[in-house]
């Protein structure tokens, strides 16, 4: 179990992201168009994980326009955004906030993308959503770094996610 805050009250989530050198998790998302997206997709590309609970709160809307627009710079890489949300409401902010760049996913279905990167919030006002984090992986799947933001409220580390990019 990992233990992050909310406005600084304690909230904890299943576990711990997957540690530096292993291959991530597989996983079975949802794309906008409701079709299946699942990592063996992005196979041959590195692979941001931006992770968080809801695409309506202004942190996780950040973080998504702050990676549309990292994103358009890189090579061959994929940035996945990650939450519980709708497909469809991940498409209406998409379609408003003019983002291009990167890929909404949603846990929506069954959730098995939070339990098996234990970002699954166990308690507290937002429980069973998906703790604000960021995985890079290599083309390979291969674990490069990992973030799980202490206050929920912040933004994450941009530049450590998108130098561990850059030196893989």
């Amino acid at each position: 179990m990992a233990t992050v805050t909310l406005k600084g009250n304690p909230l904890n989530t299943l576990g711990n992201l997957p540690s530096i050198g292993s291959f991530a998790p597989s996983f079975n998302l949802t794309k906008n168009d409701l079709s299946p997206a699942n990592l063996e997709n992005y196979k041959g590309k590195k692979v941001v994980l931006n992770i968080f609970p809801s695409i309506d709160t202004g942190t996780c809307a950040q973080s998504v326009r702050q990676f549309n627009q990292e994103a358009a710079e890189l090579d061959n890489t994929a940035v996945l955004c990650i939450s519980k949300d709708l497909p469809f409401a991940q498409a209406r902010f998409c379609g408003a906030e003019g983002i291009k760049n990167v890929e909404m996913l949603s846990d929506f279905k069954n959730g098995s993308f939070g339990k098996d990167y234990e970002v699954e919030f166990t308690d507290g006002p937002l429980q069973s959503l998906l703790s604000r984090s960021i995985v890079v992986l290599d083309e390979n799947g291969s674990v490069l770094h990992t973030e799980q933001v202490a206050e929920t409220t912040e933004e994450p580390n941009y530049k450590a996610a998108l130098e561990a990019l850059i030196n893989a």
